[in-house]
């Protein structure tokens, strides 16, 4: 089977938790903090799971036996074969490194383009964002306690991230302000 997305891998790794409808992955998704590291927005939670659907890795039945025109959502649980698959690529998710390509990078590529002053506060405005988003998420952190050991984990690596480009902006910056400009 071929990689699923993130949106794929979140939403079977949620069903797999208990047979659930989109409006309650919607509420698990924002109660959790997903979307700080997962792009999946309501209106797409029903398209994925009818892709998983098609794939065979989640089935969905309206409770109590509703017709298909009754108002009941469909509630939708994982497969054998969706378990199977979730396990292989959640192992793999673990494993393998994947480069994260950050915008930071197409903008140092650029550098040159760019006045000594221009440059030099673009890079103080990131800091400046780096530290409000660290700020944001901690907040965040705090106010979902208690949070389970793996969701915690989510929380300090993403802050950990956070910190580390930080601390690649602060050096940057403090090189780039002592090297001669051309221009």
């Amino acid at each position: 089977m071929k990689e699923l997305t993130q949106a794929e891998l979140l939403l079977l790794g949620l069903v797999a938790e208990m047979p659930r409808h989109g409006y309650q992955l919607d509420q698990v998704i924002q109660q959790r903090g997903m979307r700080e590291w997962t792009q999946i927005g309501f209106s797409s939670i029903y398209f994925v799971l009818g892709r998983l659907q098609k794939l065979g890795l989640v089935g969905a039945k309206r409770p109590g036996g509703a017709s298909a025109g009754a108002k009941s959502r469909k509630i939708y649980s994982i497969t054998s074969a969706g378990r199977r698959e979730l396990a292989a690529q959640t192992i793999a998710a673990l494993r393998e490194v994947r480069p994260v390509h950050s915008s930071v990078l197409l903008g140092m590529i650029n550098w040159p383009v760019l006045g000594r002053g221009q440059a030099l506060t673009a890079l103080e405005t990131r800091r400046s964002a780096i530290a409000a988003e660290r700020a944001r998420l901690s907040a965040i952190q705090i106010e979902q306690q208690p949070l389970p050991d793996y969701v915690e984990a989510l929380f300090e690596y993403s802050l950990g991230q956070l910190r580390a480009e930080a601390e690649w902006v602060s050096r940057t910056l403090d090189y780039m302000a002592t090297k001669p400009w051309l221009e």
